[in-house]
């Protein structure tokens, strides 16, 4: 009686390993979190595999250079400001206020994550397959986008002008904030918040009277263009 071998589940075998892989790097990339804090976003890759206890050899089997631990960490850190930036304006039900919560908390995160932001954002030397920048932004506004959208489809608006609204609110934000910083904050947080907020404010509250308006926003975008 012949005896047939059992084929060897590779595929099992492989996707184990890819949970692995990711497992390893997710860690790797705290590592390095932690190391750009502590030692400033200059930091080498030699002494981020330092600080996570491993060889730089092992370092690289993981990311193929800095330019790919740069994207990893940088896709970390705009999550990052998305879980702090979802809870803090989901529980404000004043329009305002949601907008200043979803500023002061991006403000906030910059400020005392100042080694970590400049590592994502100020990164000269570095190829750039991608830009882990738009990638960050990619995160932030689709996640704003989607408060938007509630908010709107809540007032009976159509929502389809969320997801531009978003980005716009996030590079208003990020640009000014990138100022700030570079200038070595020059007025207070909650100064720069409130100006902020001030001016988005402006366009929120058109977007109230809108939804007392037959037609929506449509209505309202063209009353404006006739005005």
């Amino acid at each position: 009686m012949n005896s047939v071998t059992p084929p060897v589940n590779t595929d099992g075998r492989r996707g184990r390993w890819e949970g692995h892989r990711e497992q390893r790097r997710a860690e790797l990339t705290a590592a390095a979190i932690d190391a750009i804090r502590q030692h400033g976003p200059e930091v080498g890759m030699e002494a981020i595999a330092a600080h996570a206890g491993v060889s730089k050899p092992v370092l690289y089997r993981y990311f193929a250079d800095k330019s790919e631990l740069w994207l990893a960490v940088g896709r970390e850190a705009g999550a990052m400001v998305l879980s702090a930036m979802i809870p803090a304006v989901a529980d404000v039900r004043e329009e305002r206020a949601a907008i200043g919560a979803a500023i002061d908390v991006y403000l906030a995160h910059i400020e005392n994550d100042l080694n970590l932001y400049r590592f994502v954002v100020h990164q000269p030397d570095i190829a750039r397959g991608r830009d882990v920048v738009a990638d960050v932004m990619d995160t932030v506004a689709s996640g704003l986008a989607r408060i938007f959208g509630d908010r709107l489809r809540a007032r009976g608006l159509d929502s389809g002008a969320s997801l531009p609204w978003a980005y716009g609110v996030v590079g208003y934000v990020q640009s000014v904030g990138d100022w700030w910083l570079r200038q070595q904050q020059p007025i207070s947080r909650e100064a720069l918040g409130e100006y902020l907020t001030t001016f988005l404010w402006t366009g929120v509250a058109g977007i109230n009277r809108a939804a007392d308006t037959p037609g929506g926003l449509a209505a309202q975008a063209e009353g404006w263009s006739t005005t």
